[in-house]
């Protein structure tokens, strides 16, 4: 009985130690971050119908706008873009070269006024590569301010890209290119299609594309 009461001190001090620990600052919450935002994605741009009174898609191009023959460039239509278009742009290239060069950058036109919606065939730029209604010619895979008609392998039937976009705003190739070669990013051969994809990225509103094929005969 004795052991019993002097256990009772004890008790009552492990208590009372236990309750004045329980009456201090409670720690703070450990804060947690917010979650990660996900970064806006652009949205995809509209379809625009690109066509050609020459030929249909996956159609055969006709000779006269080969490389070969009259070199013409063929006529092309399209339909209304969507508001904001500032200017059109086209590029037109091949399937990649058989000896891994990439593809062919046949054609590259920008700068075309909002309002167009077509082109004539064989159209004639000045030797800067400009047509009167202020499109402008970058330099193809032959190095010159025109188009270039197809000119595949003997043996090969191949495709060619015609596309079309609806931009919200005026290019400036010649300043991209420069970009490019300063950053030591500009591709040693064929640098067209690259500049011109730098260029209209993150300003695409619609675009259209048909694609013809193409064999010597």
């Amino acid at each position: 009985m004795k052991h019993r009461l002097a256990l009772c001190p004890l008790l009552l001090i492990a208590v009372a130690l236990l309750a004045t620990a329980s009456c201090g600052t409670a720690p703070a919450p450990t804060p947690t971050e917010p979650p990660p935002t996900a970064a806006p994605t652009e949205p995809a741009p509209e379809l625009l119908i690109l066509t050609s009174p020459a030929f249909g898609s996956m159609e055969m191009i006709p000779a006269k706008y080969s490389r070969r023959a009259e070199d013409l460039s063929p006529p092309l239509e399209w339909g209304d873009p969507p508001p904001g278009t500032e200017s059109f742009a086209l590029l037109v290239i091949s399937d990649p070269m058989p000896d891994g060069g990439g593809n062919w950058v046949q054609w590259i036109l920008y700068n075309i006024p909002a309002e167009a919606r077509a082109l004539p065939e064989s159209i004639t730029p000045d030797p800067d590569g400009k047509l009167p209604d202020g499109s402008q010619h970058f330099e193809n895979s032959w190095g010159e301010l025109k188009y270039g008609g197809p000119n595949p392998p003997h043996v090969s039937t191949y495709k060619y890209y015609f596309t079309l976009y609806a931009l919200d705003t005026k290019l400036d190739l010649d300043a991209v290119e420069e970009a490019l070669r300063q950053a030591g990013t500009l591709p040693w051969i064929g640098p067209g299609k690259e500049v011109f994809l730098r260029a209209v990225e993150g300003h695409v509103l619609a675009q259209g594309e048909l694609v013809g094929k193409y064999k010597e005969p």
